[in-house]
């Protein structure tokens, strides 16, 4: 069994997705447009170029997402969390994916981690950056 989370976007998923590739050292293994869908599935022509399927794996892990044109509503009641090996890896990663958005908890050092923080991205995603204390 696995999870992956399937994120929506308000018309910007390409756009999303390739900061994410870029930023976690990620390969985009797929990218559908609702223009491509066969003719059967009467899409609406505005939303032709938009994503109507997308998957980028990093490392082990699959995120899926697609634009979600008219049900679009902003994440809420969860967070992606990603888990670094290195505090300087949490850093470079929160520095990236936290740019332009909001930062819900700074990154800082807590009792259970070097480093840790919340934040929502530019997109609309919310994330957290972990990056474990060495076990006693």
């Amino acid at each position: 069994m696995n999870f992956s989370p399937y994120l929506n976007f308000n018309g910007n998923c390409r756009e999303a997705f390739e900061f994410y590739a870029r930023v976690l050292g990620g390969e985009i293994i797929a990218m559908m447009t609702f223009a491509e869908a066969p003719p059967e599935a009467d899409m609406s022509a505005d939303v032709g170029d938009q994503v109507m399927h997308a998957q980028l794996k990093v490392g082990e892990q699959i995120f899926m997402a697609s634009d979600a044109p008219k049900t679009f509503r902003p994440a809420q009641g969860m967070h992606i969390t990603i888990g670094t090996d290195t505090p300087e890896e949490a850093k470079r990663i929160y520095a990236a994916l936290s740019e332009g958005g909001e930062i819900t908890m700074p990154m800082a050092e807590t009792f259970w981690a070097q480093r840790f923080a919340m934040f929502t991205d530019r997109f609309g995603t919310p994330w957290m950056v972990n990056c474990d204390k060495p076990r006693q």
